[in-house]
């Protein structure tokens, strides 16, 4: 989270989840496990996003997604809930210890036939992915540095018609401000540049408040 929470953004995520998202104990134990073994569990999708990750997922009739950013697995388990019997998540890991605790939330949820864990640099695990078996959605959730790497992989392996979804690209509006100039602002402002100059995607950013603070994401469709 860039910056605290307006507390009114807050409470409307509790109101509309209320009525939405009925309350998930398998879940609520991810995110508890995660936090309990040193993970900054703060930095996870927040329910609305993993919903709507969820739904989207759904509603494409996806079989296949691609993760770069597991963590401790929150975002994946809304993914693997969403796919066929027969459909998988692959998701890339930098660490081990994160790893190790994402498997763990799995076999909790009961996914884990359903999840591929690729353990390294992802910069340097997804080009080990062949092409032949395309995915149909892709979540980009890790360093922002490297978005353009991530998404350049992601643009390889999806399908003709299928979506790259790259997570906190607002970042409280400092991407847009002309005086900030981290590494993490830079990462997005790269792949932006990038994406107005590719003809292969159309792409939008839809800006989000919520109990994370204000950030966004980066919705593409690869034409």
């Amino acid at each position: 989270m860039l910056s605290p929470a307006d507390p009114n953004w807050v409470r409307s995520d509790d109101f509309h989840a209320s009525f939405l998202i009925p309350y998930d104990e398998t879940l609520d134990h991810a995110l508890k496990n995660a936090a309990e073994s040193g993970l900054p569990a703060d930095i996870a999708v927040h329910a609305g996003q993993g919903k709507l990750l969820n739904l989207l997922t759904r509603t494409i009739g996806a079989k296949r997604v691609l993760e770069v950013g597991t963590l401790g697995g929150y975002s994946t388990i809304w993914f693997a809930r969403a796919l066929p019997k027969d459909g998988q998540v692959v998701t890339c890991e930098l660490q081990e210890k994160y790893a190790k605790v994402a498997r763990d939330n799995f076999e909790y949820a009961g996914v884990s036939s359903k999840i591929k864990i690729l353990v390294g640099p992802a910069a340097d695990t997804l080009p080990t992915l062949p092409t032949e078996e395309k995915f149909d959605l892709a979540f980009i959730d890790a360093d922002k540095a490297s978005n353009l790497t991530y998404f350049l992989q992601a643009k390889r392996l999806v399908r003709r018609g299928g979506i790259i979804i790259v997570d906190n690209v607002i970042r409280n509006g400092t991407v847009a401000n002309p005086d900030i100039d981290d590494e993490n602002v830079r990462g997005v402002r790269k792949l932006l540049a990038h994406i107005k100059e590719d003809k292969e995607v159309d792409a939008t950013t839809i800006g989000t408040v919520s109990e994370k603070g204000y950030d966004g994401f980066l919705y593409a469709l690869y034409l």
